[in-house]
């Protein structure tokens, strides 16, 4: 990451020019010393001079001062990893305090905003206090905005919309939601047409991995699609059941449990609230073991974007994530908390809190959070 950095800047200038600190400050009009301690770091220059430095070096003036606006993908994943550490270890308040800093010095890196607002989003339920939690969601609904006005990344505008979307949902604005969401544009198949592209010119493995991450996106974009449907279909029972079915099977045939199995984890809670609603308590601790079972294997730390023996081409650097970043924005403590509390904590099992399979899945969840 950079900063302001005029001082190596003047002094990189100067020398490819082949000029002395008096030929610099005879140009400018000040003197050798003026010029000296603008290069050690002891002044900037006083602002009036600033277009004459960047004319005389034929620069702009962003370049003169060592300004960098943005942020490169690698500085950006390093510096995600950095805030999930602190928001794990520090007090809230703390962190966002730093990630203000961060926002105001690169209010221009489009990809880095849209991060910054994946961590406030992610975070404001870590939040005891309902008026900050609110706030937090309200600025990261702000920089996905900016984003989606600002960016000229359409892939970035894209996701930023869906985001800002997602958190006019969170403030409990469905009006908003949908204005937003209504017309817009959905993404264009081009994995297809760029994997035929691929295979025109004879590069078999371009075109392989493009269809494999395409093929990736639409299983993960399924099973973000497919509790909501369960949710609304509760009061169908053979039509839920069908929906479960044929979910479980997807599951099964495409190895999800060991692949993505995040992704999954929002589909067994759906489920499972879905089958207490209809009074079925054998089917809900059926499939509430099945989650436990996951939830508390080897999948940590979690990582998107793995392949396995049918996503060959897939991995960690896969371009189907934003930013190429595949960890999850939170800490590995909080994605234990939440899985464990979407089971413990959640009303709608709260019928089963005397039945010993439920106080056996609720020990081992605990245990998995403490660990």
């Amino acid at each position: 990451m950079r900063g302001i950095n005029i001082a190596k800047v003047i002094i990189g200038k100067r020398k490819e020019k082949g000029i002395t600190q008096e030929d610099l400050a005879n140009f400018v009009g000040v003197s050798k010393a003026s010029v000296s301690k603008w290069e050690t770091e002891q002044c900037y220059p006083d602002i009036v001079y600033l277009p004459q430095l960047a004319a005389f070096f034929n620069i702009s003036l962003d370049e003169l001062m060592g300004y960098e606006p943005q942020m490169s993908n690698e500085d950006i994943h390093k510096l995600q990893a950095e805030l999930t550490n602190e928001f794990g270890t520090k007090p809230f308040n703390e962190v966002k305090k730093h990630c203000h800093e961060v926002i105001t010095k690169y209010y221009a890196c489009f990809p880095l905003l849209y991060q910054m607002g994946m961590l406030f989003l992610s975070y404001s339920s870590t939040s005891n206090d309902e008026e900050q939690k609110t706030s937090t969601i309200k600025e990261a609904k702000e920089l996905f905005s900016r984003v989606r006005i600002e960016s000229d990344d359409i892939d970035l505008r894209q996701i930023a919309l869906h985001m800002e979307a997602t958190c006019e949902m969170m403030l409990g604005n469905p009006n908003a939601t949908i204005d937003l969401l209504k017309n817009a544009n959905p993404a264009p198949p081009k994995e297809g047409l760029l994997a035929q592209a691929y295979l025109m010119i004879g590069k078999i493995k371009e075109a392989k991995t493009e269809l494999q991450e395409n093929i990736y996106s639409i299983i993960m974009w399924l099973f973000d699609t497919i509790p909501v449907y369960l949710t609304i279909t509760a009061d169908e029972q053979a039509q839920f059941d069908e929906i479960y079915n044929r979910a479980m099977a997807i599951i099964e045939v495409f190895k999800l449990k060991e692949l993505a199995p995040i992704t999954i984890m929002p589909f067994y809670l759906a489920a499972a609230q879905g089958y207490i609603t209809n009074k079925n308590a054998e089917k809900t601790l059926d499939i509430l073991e099945i989650y436990t079972e996951l939830v508390t294997s080897d999948i940590y730390p979690i990582k998107l974007g793995k392949g396995d023996s049918f996503f060959t081409l897939i991995d960690d650097s896969s371009k189907i994530f934003p930013l190429g970043i595949t960890e999850l924005p939170r800490d590995e403590k909080s994605i234990k908390k939440d899985i464990a509390d979407a089971v413990i904590g959640n009303p709608a099992f709260s019928a089963l809190s005397d039945e010993p399979r439920y106080k056996r899945l609720s020990e081992e969840l605990i245990n998995n959070m403490l660990n």
